[in-house]
Formats: structure tokens, C-alpha cells, sequence
């Protein structure tokens, strides 16, 4: 199980924390993106600040507290600003899969590779011994931040993302420190 007492977590790069009500806005606003729509296959078809509100009320403050999903800011670590998400999700003893966006504003940081850093930091914290991701063969820059950040390709296969579509992924996967 995730260990949410271990949050947050930050280095010079990034900070990674729990979704907050006041990031509701940044958020809803960051899926309106084309790639972020395109490649992110985030399970509700819109969001708006009131449902993103609702959903951290409804799924991830519960997930949060069962430990079974964290569904994590990215922020910039001097402002502590919403820059993207990144989520921890299928909680299977060893592992959990990882999933990760960047609100368009914030591209070209560095934040991605350092919130999986950061990431692999709290699920290693939490007793797990592997992290796990999937993208598709077009989303070439989350196959470039993967491969960046010590995860390995071990296949591919046609999978349902989070938003029920039937998609061909690449399955990448990432030892952690025990």
C-alpha cells in the first residue's frame, strides 16, 4: 500500500503532493490540452474545476487514505505551483503503476523526470519493489522521459486505458531500491 504520511516530497527540480481543491482550476485547464487528451487517457471525457473538485472529494482523497491510489501534484518546487499530475494506481504487491501529464505551460523543465524520481522515491518508501508504466507507440516524448528515467521497455500489447479505449501500449518497468 502507498504510505500517504510520506508526502510531500521535493528536491530542487519538482515537488510532488497530494491534489488539492485550490489546484482544481490548473487542472481542468491542463486536460484541455490536445496531447494531454491525446495521450493521457484520463478516465472522465471533460473536466471542469467543479468536477475536478468533485473527484478529489469522491476518489482521491478516499484512494489517498486506503493507499491505493495517489493521484499527486507535480509542482513547481519554488511556488508550489500545479504543473501537471502524476498518478500511482494498481496497487499490486511488489508493484504500481505510474502515470504522468504536464500542463503545456510547463514543458520542457525537467518536472516529468523529476517527479518520477520523486515518485519512485514514495512507492520504494511504501515497500514496493517495482514501478510500472504504459504509453502508447505515438507518445514519443513519455517513451523518451521513461526511458531517461531508468525504466526498461519489456513489451507491448493491446490493452484498455483508463478511459475504456482498447489501445496498443508499450509496457515499461522500473526496479526500486528496497
Amino acid at each position: 500500500m502507498l504510505d500517504a504520511d510520506l508526502l510531500p516530497l521535493s528536491d530542487d527540480r519538482a515537488r510532488l503532493r497530494p491534489l488539492a481543491l485550490h489546484d482544481a482550476a490548473a487542472y481542468a485547464e491542463g486536460t484541455e490540452d490536445p496531447a494531454v487528451r491525446t495521450h493521457a487517457h484520463l478516465p472522465e471525457p471533460r473536466y471542469t474545476p467543479s468536477s475536478v473538485r468533485a473527484m478529489i472529494r469522491r476518489d482521491v482523497e478516499p484512494g489517498l487514505q486506503r493507499g491505493d491510489l495517489a493521484v499527486l501534484t507535480i509542482a513547481d518546487p519554488a511556488t508550489d505551483s500545479f504543473a501537471g499530475s502524476l498518478v500511482l494506481f494498481g496497487v499490486r504487491a511488489p508493484e504500481v503503476e505510474v502515470g504522468f501529464w504536464i500542463h503545456p505551460a510547463h514543458r520542457g523543465k525537467g518536472l516529468t523526470a523529476a517527479a518520477l524520481e520523486l515518485g519512485a522515491r514514495f512507492a520504494a518508501g511504501s515497500g514496493l519493489r517495482r514501478l510500472t508504466a504504459r504509453t502508447s507507440g505515438h507518445n514519443v516524448a513519455s517513451q523518451q522521459v521513461l526511458a531517461t528515467s531508468a525504466f526498461e521497455l519489456v513489451g507491448h500489447a493491446v490493452e484498455t486505458a483508463p478511459d475504456g479505449q482498447l489501445v496498443e501500449l508499450l509496457r515499461y518497468e522500473r526496479p526500486l531500491g528496497s
